[in-house]
């Protein structure tokens, strides 16, 4: 095999390589000869949206031209012609059949549906080459060489996903929506549960120094490639194939992936999954570690790191997060939980109180017509598809309409937005009697960061159709599902739900509510058990926090009555988890009938906030200062506390803390902490608190940085 000879490559005359490295020159053959190349790597990356990964390096996307400059030795001529040949390759085992090399002539016009070049000779001897990648090719760092004589090497690019490309397959038509899921570097992820939905301010960083190249690592890391390199790189056309892998190899259960996923509580040997607030610290410690597995991750942090590690690679991505979120584990779309007569919770399918995982946008030639546009995949490592911990892309519309005939888990997220639940009680003598009045739903609320502001937009709609309606009835028939009886009004009989006041601050003491209506003709003997349990977010219950003695009751026809728990910081502190969970549970047994009526409800404590104030010019290079302050709202002291400030293009890459140390009881946190901004444009900076007794306490500022 004959090696290409490189020639000297510059930008704009600095001596910098396509490649970072330096080239030494060399002749191109007899007739030509070089004497330096310019990549123009400013001018191309601008044009192709990817100067934010800097302008050292040639980064283009797929289907867009680019343009480099020859400059040619005295004396040298260039001959434009169709005897002008280029040769494009990528991966270990190019091969013009798996479409990773490929073999072009100069011509009058480029073409945007396949490879192309044109050329002009100025009159300083200097060639304006011109070179335009079919809007299909595999995503990766690719060679450019002039195919002449032993071949001589013009460039070494990265080529990417175009969502600005008419004919790429992530083509995305709204400029606003291409800021949002492309270049937008930061964004939120919400938790919770829909009554109490909270925002995390994330950092995806995949403009960081480095974090490209570790995104390619990634690729070049999984099973497939390394089973059969030549194919998986000729696979990496395709927005589907690369989507399905990252979902594979962000969980590190089957390969040499990024995370460990853990709900064991215990994080000793490795960074508690709440500690997360950005995607570089995590996959810089990965690739640091040569593909050392970084524990610990969960639903939200894999999802973040797909979505930086997607939008790196140019496919339009958002984070999408389900409340109320069922496990399906046998694929009966039917969620069964059985309680004893503690209504403790002993075998049955799961119910998450939230569940992340990301949408990403492209057209699906793999599928019928009508499939296009938001794809769900999830690499969270719940789910085995083909054998492996990886899930999507499964077409959106395809859950919605409930078509489970088709590939890439369409089934597993269906269920997670449409399951049925039936919960039952086995009883000490053995029998198992249904619940009646269950309340425990799935797929509420279904959110995403809305596009250019910085609120919940709500998606529901786009997965499942409104409950009770005809759209709905017909989905479910098509799916082979138990239909839902919608409910028109009252059923006779006992009913209880749960009632909370609007102020649930962490530190404080607060009242809880069970209501009964006795909604029959007859009076009505009851017994109510009203009780709170701390729960963490995929529903795993922990130490009892609130418990109310059994209270009697009789309720005359259509009376109503109310139960009152009283919940206090002495108690619920030393049992709830950092997801600030506690989930009601109030059982009422109707002592005619022996029927047992149920309601549940999950509450989220409030934190305290974080009050910013930025002060200095917001511009690059001018230094920054956040002035920082937290009022502790417990009734006793804060041990350990931190500051943590971070955000892309703003912090150098890495979070920046400041130790605090004590603060007293309703005494105040307060810091200052500096930061200068590396370019221009819309960013923000996040905050994160942490101390002995607060966790996950997040704030952000939006800024503009001027020039």
């Amino acid at each position: 095999m004959v090696t290409p000879t490189p020639v000297e490559v510059t930008q704009h005359g600095a001596n910098l390589p396509a490649t970072g490295r330096a080239l030494p020159p060399a002749t191109m053959s007899e007739a030509v000869e070089i004497e330096r190349i310019d990549l123009s790597c400013e001018l191309n990356n601008t044009d192709h949206h990817t100067q934010l990964n800097g302008v050292d390096r040639l980064i283009v996307r797929r289907g867009q031209p680019f343009t480099i400059y020859l400059h040619l030795q005295p004396g040298t001529h260039f001959q434009n012609g169709a005897n002008v040949n280029f040769i494009g390759k990528t991966g270990p085992i190019p091969s013009v059949d798996k479409q990773t090399k490929v073999k072009f002539s100069l011509s009058k016009f480029i073409s945007r549906s396949s490879w192309s070049a044109t050329s002009e000779t100025t009159s300083e001897n200097i060639v304006c080459l011109t070179v335009c990648s079919h809007p299909n090719a595999p995503v990766g760092v690719y060679q450019l060489i002039l195919d002449q004589g032993a071949g001589v090497t013009l460039a070494e690019f990265v080529l990417l996903f175009n969502p600005w490309c008419k004919r790429d397959s992530v083509y995305l038509s709204n400029e606003a929506e291409r800021d949002e899921y492309v270049l937008s570097q930061d964004g939120l992820i919400y938790r919770g549960t829909p009554k109490r939905i909270t925002a995390l301010p994330w950092t995806f960083g995949q403009f960081e120094p480095g974090i490209l190249d570790i995104c390619l690592q990634i690729l070049d890391e999984n099973p497939k490639y390394i089973s059969d390199a030549a194919l998986d790189c000729s696979e990496r056309k395709s927005p589907v194939y690369v989507t399905r892998v990252l979902s594979a190899m962000i969980n590190s259960n089957d390969d040499k992936g990024v995370l460990v996923g853990s709900w064991s509580g215990d994080y000793e040997d490795g960074v508690k999954p709440t500690a997360w607030k950005d995607s570089c610290s995590i996959l810089r410690q990965w690739s640091d570690t040569g593909c050392g597995r970084v524990r610990y991750g969960q639903c939200w942090v894999f999802a973040g790191v797909a979505c930086t590690v997607s939008r790196a690679l140019g496919i339009p991505c958002r984070i999408i997060t389900n409340f109320g979120s069922a496990h399906d584990s046998n694929g009966d779309l039917l969620m069964e939980r059985f309680y004893n007569e503690f209504d403790e919770n002993i075998s049955g399918d799961s119910i998450w109180n939230f569940h992340v995982w990301l949408e990403s946008w492209m057209t699906r030639s793999d599928l019928p017509l009508g499939y296009e546009g938001w794809q769900a995949s999830d690499p969270t490592p719940q789910h085995r598809s083909d054998g492996v911990f990886c899930c999507g892309p499964a077409p959106v519309r395809a859950v919605r309409e409930g078509e489970l005939t088709l590939q890439s888990d369409v089934p597993y997220v269906y269920a997670e937005v449409n399951a049925d639940v039936v919960e039952y009680i086995k009883l000490n003598d053995g029998r198992v009697v249904k619940m009646s009045g269950s309340t425990t739903l799935v797929g509420k609320s279904i959110s995403t960061k809305a596009v250019g502001r910085d609120e919940r937009e709500d998606i529901t709609y786009s997965y499942k159709y409104p409950e009770g309606s005809e759209e709905e009835r017909k989905v479910f028939e098509k799916a082979n599902h138990h239909n839902r009886l919608a409910q028109t009004g009252e059923e006779p009989g006992l009913h209880i739900k749960i009632r909370v006041t609007p102020e649930m601050q962490i530190g404080s003491d607060f009242d809880v509510y069970a209501e009964l209506k006795n909604n029959t003709m007859v009076t009505k003997a009851c017994r109510v058990m009203f009780y709170a349990q701390a729960v963490t977010y995929n529903g795993k219950l922990g130490e009892t926090c609130g418990l109310g003695e059994f209270t009697e009751m009789n309720l005359e026809s259509t009376e109503r009555g109310e139960v009152t728990l009283r919940l206090e910081y002495a108690e619920y502190s030393k049992a709830i988890p950092q997801d600030r969970m506690i989930k009601l549970v109030a059982l009422v047994i109707d002592a005619d009938t022996r029927e047992f009526h149920r309601a549940t409800k999950t509450i989220v404590l409030d934190n305290p906030e974080i009050v910013i104030n930025i002060l200095g010019v917001p511009k690059v290079g001018q230094n920054l200062v956040a002035d920082l302050a937290l009022q502790n709202p417990l009734p006793e002291p804060l041990e350990n506390c931190v500051f943590t400030v971070h955000g892309a293009n703003l912090t150098d890459g890495k979070p920046i803390s400041h130790e605090v140390g004590a603060v007293g009881p309703k005494g105040c946190a307060i810091a200052k902490v500096e930061f200068t901004p590396k370019l221009p444009g819309p960013r923000k900076i996040l905050i994160d608190f942490d101390c002995d007794k607060l966790h996950n306490i997040e704030a952000f500022e939006n800024l503009v940085i001027y020039e």
